[in-house]
């Protein structure tokens, strides 16, 4: 406590501290003092006064900026403006071994790097010292944070987005078992952006339960607490037993909408996830990071981590998205970032509004016309522009997303982009088959993406990005969690929302998903009968036609039924080959999962013999 004591800490911030009663906090924060030799030291508690006080410091020293009706807004720098792959790296300790789409750094030689760059990384700043939890508090699946950082936005930042977690770090009773972020904006220019981003660097120690990011405001980067904490939780979850996935949690009505029940969902960026999670009518637990355990009676639950929602902005409209929107243009405490503002008010691309030719944004002072240093024409909004809200703002929120006890579900959607193969909503055949298929996942490349088109991605359970721990042991505590909870208690389903036709025209309406799903909670409570196809479960057109009259009033031509629900065995043997090409690189993987791969095969195979051809339309199965 020496160096605490000499330190520019006050007495009230010493005393909240030292309130913890935490051996291994109070040592962690004196180390950091210590390294990054901060002008002044704030703890912050769960009080009013103490969130607030860090929500007006952000405007003081420009991190935000007000706007009107309560709104603020936040620039990262013009080249920080997404998560930096290249440089979010696990340190490895010597003798371990990652597989190779995890990318890695020695962990020593990791360790001297982060502590060079950390040396006096916080002269002249504030450190604020904050505690969060994943998780709903006083709750099995509570996890503990404490957050170091110099950067008023990424604390309010986290206000909004997490639980507050002082008073449930005092319950700790002097336990180490909590995660640890440290993280440094370091020196700022005139715009309060990180000036030194080739020292941008974001270290995931899973030995100690702790991540450094260090030159980047960008809060895909700079909160620890979203997807760096993901990677600590999946690693954790591994060693426990239980599962932590890039999963949505929603509450889908019946048909009739006298019953709801709760489905998962893992899908890659640009699948559908977020317009899966907010159909209309629908309610949302969460939109992003899931933790699932089982009860005492092996019936499984799942929480969402966050309090809040850290979305893109882009192309959300009243007509598209009219709950967020909403939020997005009332008064409320929230956070745009890196969007276009001009008289107090906020603009991005896809609003389907009247929007300024002038103003500022995340380049800078903006005019129509204006032009990056490739002579590209710089949009009103940055692309990855994003709006910070609470969860507890959307009307559609659902009652039970602060139960400690989670919610249990019993279905899980797995949704990839894929242009060509799969059928729109299709039941696995059992959970083994599901896993299989969730481990299948694929995303594929758009004209929107630099590079060529139509390039498939593997995106297994849409979380490689963030998978930590060998593919064989996150599929391993896949199937036996399936195990554990028995075949009959969970369905697993896929989802495909961008199969094209003949014209190379999108089949479905954005709307149509809310369809199958409506098909997918029918099936949960075996209200449908279904065809049973080598694919899977596909939907009678009966079925289907009754549902669209029902929620949308609309025509369902079985012509359509039978050309995106046709089974195409080609397509889903080369993808099969994909998938079993991507997984060679993984040693040791489960024997059920490897034997699921040669059944997809063998039934596919088996089914074009049978009917002499490669298409086999619906009706056909019957």
């Amino acid at each position: 406590m020496s160096s605490i004591n000499n330190s520019p800490i006050d007495e009230i911030s010493l005393k909240k501290l030292t309130d913890l009663k935490n051996d291994k906090a109070i040592s962690i924060v004196e180390k950091y003092i210590s390294l990054c030799k901060p002008a002044k030291i704030t703890v912050i508690t769960d009080s009013e006064e103490d969130i607030n006080y860090v929500k007006n410091r952000s405007l003081e020293i420009g991190e935000e900026i007000a706007l009107k009706n309560g709104h603020t807004v936040h620039y990262d720098g013009y080249h920080d403006q997404a998560r930096d792959k290249k440089n979010t790296r696990v340190l490895l300790p010597e003798g371990k071994f990652l597989e190779n789409h995890i990318n890695t750094v020695d962990r020593d030689a990791g360790l001297d790097e982060m502590h060079q760059i950390l040396e006096g990384i916080m002269q002249g700043k504030e450190m604020f010292i904050r505690f969060f939890c994943l998780g709903p508090t006083k709750s099995k699946f509570s996890i503990s944070a404490l957050q170091i950082t110099d950067s008023a936005y990424v604390a309010h930042s986290e206000d909004i987005l997490y639980r507050q977690g002082y008073e449930q770090f005092k319950n700790l009773n002097g336990s180490d078992d909590f995660f640890y972020l440290v993280h440094s904006a370091g020196k700022l220019d005139e715009n309060k952006n990180s000036v030194d981003i080739d020292n941008r660097r974001i270290y995931i120690d899973l030995e100690e339960n702790r991540v450094y990011s260090v030159n980047n405001q960008y809060a895909g980067n700079s909160l620890g607490l979203k997807k760096l904490c993901l990677r600590l939780a999946i690693n954790k979850a591994n060693k426990e037993g239980w599962l932590t996935e890039h999963m949505f949690i929603s509450g889908v009505p019946s048909l009739d909408e006298k019953r709801k029940t709760y489905f998962l969902g893992a899908y890659p960026s640009a699948c559908g996830k977020t317009s899966t999670a907010m159909i209309p009518g629908h309610t949302i637990v969460g939109d992003d990071i899931t933790y699932i355990k089982l009860d005492d009676n092996n019936k499984p639950h799942a929480v969402n981590i966050e309090n809040g929602i850290f979305g893109i902005i882009k192309d959300v409209n009243p007509e598209d998205d009219p709950l967020i929107y909403k939020v997005l243009t009332t008064p409320r405490e929230m956070i745009y970032s890196n969007v276009l503002i001009n008289d107090g008010k906020a603009y991005w691309q896809g609003m389907n509004a009247e929007v300024p030719d002038h103003g500022r944004n995340h380049s800078g002072e903006w005019k129509k016309g204006n032009v990056d240093s490739n002579g590209k024409e710089i949009p009103i909004s940055h692309g990855n522009a994003r709006y910070t809200i609470r969860l507890r703002d959307l009307e559609n929120v659902d009652p039970e997303v602060q139960n400690p006890d989670g919610v249990e579900f019993r279905a899980i959607l797995y949704g990839g982009r894929d242009s060509d193969t799969a059928v729109p909503v299709a039941e696995s055949l059992y959970w083994a088959h599901g896993v299989m298929n969730g481990a299948s996942i694929e995303s594929e490349t758009t004209a929107a993406t630099l590079g060529k088109e139509g390039v498939r991605k593997n995106q297994p359970m849409a979380n490689l990005d963030f998978v930590v721990v060998p593919l064989a042991s996150y599929l391993y505590s896949h199937l036996k969690l399936g195990e554990k909870i028995g075949e009959e208690q969970i369905k697993i389903f896929t989802t495909n929302y961008f199969l094209r036709d003949e014209n190379n025209s999108f089949f479905d309406d954005k709307v149509d998903k809310k369809v199958w799903l409506k098909w997918a909670e029918g099936r949960v409570h075996n209200e449908f009968d279904a065809i049973e196809t080598p694919i899977g479960f596909i939907p009678r057109y009966e079925d289907l036609k009754d549902i669209f009259k029902k929620v949308f009033d609309k025509e369902y031509k079985f012509d359509r039924y039978e050309k995106e629900f046709a089974v195409r065995i080609d397509k889903f043997i080369d993808k099969l080959n994909r998938v079993e090409q991507f997984f060679k690189g993984s040693p040791n993987l489960p024997e059920g999962f490897t034997r699921e791969l040669q059944l997809q095969r063998d039934r596919l195979l088996n089914t074009k013999d049978k009917y002499g051809k490669s298409i086999i339309k619906p009706s056909e199965f019957i």
